[in-house]
């Protein structure tokens, strides 16, 4: 296990240093910029800019200031804000919260709701309901999360006035039932398309487990159908669906970004679309690199968890 918690983490560490390059080259090479504003500014003459871009760094060949951006990283400066001057590290600490909300609270509905489905489905292969369920994870493939978002905002917000259509709690209010109702709507939309991803999964790992032998043999045993579902099935069809939760992380943290800008969700997703208008590169990098490592993280808690919970799974 040592030798493989070592192994990952080499190969994490060189895959982070990839996505720091390509992020920092790409965004180095975006029109516009972070001096682009100051353009704008009535009255600004050049002389002025190349001082200010002087006095951001900004004036240095792009190797240079890469690398000096990756020495201060590896300390834990994560450089300053343009926007406001504020510490990256505290501007994305202020927003990770929300995030780490929504996203929390969307996996735990997706998988609850997704699995169960999932199961059923299995057990009922070929009814109405298992060809109904198919039918309506494939429409929630198909349409953009935006567009689920939008609908949710008009039916409950706008129409029936059930629940807020923004934010994530009202101002002099911030009670429990008052963050409840601003994270319901956001958190289920976010939730929809892992809902249906989850219940395909979820049907076919429980197709292959019912037909396994230990099955047969429970029942034939004369085990109750109640037993043999949560001992026998259920346990074994989860095992590969927790290397699809690792997987399914970036796309969570994808929705969320949209979802986050739709319901004006005070996240990290909004924040990294606020700092891209704003050409706030500091803190572009900072959300890229804080993305990246939640995705690594996923994925080793996910292998891990598989070797715990299978002993015929080993991590050499």
């Amino acid at each position: 296990m040592a030798r493989y918690l070592l192994s990952r983490l080499g190969q994490s560490l060189i895959l982070l240093l990839i996505v720091s390059f390509i992020g920092f080259a790409v965004l180095t090479l975006a029109p516009g910029g972070p001096l682009s504003q100051f353009a704008l500014s009535p009255g600004m003459t050049q002389e002025q800019i190349d001082k200010i871009a002087s006095q951001m760094g900004l004036d240095r060949p792009v190797v240079v200031q890469y690398f000096d951006w990756l020495s201060h990283l590896v300390i834990g400066d994560w450089g300053t804000s343009y926007r406001d001057g504020q510490s990256v590290l505290h501007v994305i600490g202020s927003h990770l919260f929300a995030t780490l909300l929504l996203m929390g609270t969307a996996t735990v509905i997706s998988v609850t709701l997704g699995s169960s489905i999932g199961i059923y489905s299995a057990l009922r292969r070929g009814g109405a309901f298992d060809y109904t369920m198919t039918v309506l994870a494939m429409v929630a493939l198909s349409i953009p999360t935006f567009w689920f978002g939008l609908i949710a905002i008009y039916i409950f917000s706008l129409n029936l006035g059930w629940l807020p259509a923004g934010n994530m709690y009202t101002v002099g209010d911030g009670s429990v039932l008052d963050y409840i109702s601003h994270l319901l709507m956001p958190a289920t939309v976010l939730a929809l398309v892992d809902v249906a991803i989850w219940s395909r999964y979820m049907r076919t790992s429980t197709l292959n487990v019912v037909n396994q032998d230990f099955v047969r043999t429970a029942k034939a045993k004369g085990l109750t159908g109640r037993r043999v579902l949560f001992k026998h099935i259920v346990g074994n069809s989860l095992v590969p669906m927790i290397t699809l939760a690792g997987l399914q992380l970036p796309m969570v943290l994808g929705g969320a970004l949209v979802t986050e800008t739709v319901f004006t969700w005070p996240g990290m997703g909004r924040l990294f679309l606020d700092s891209l208008g704003y050409s706030d590169y500091p803190v572009v990098m900072g959300l890229l690199m804080a993305s990246a490592m939640l995705v690594l993280v996923g994925n080793l808690l996910a292998d891990i968890t598989v070797a715990l919970i299978d002993p015929r799974i080993r991590l050499d």
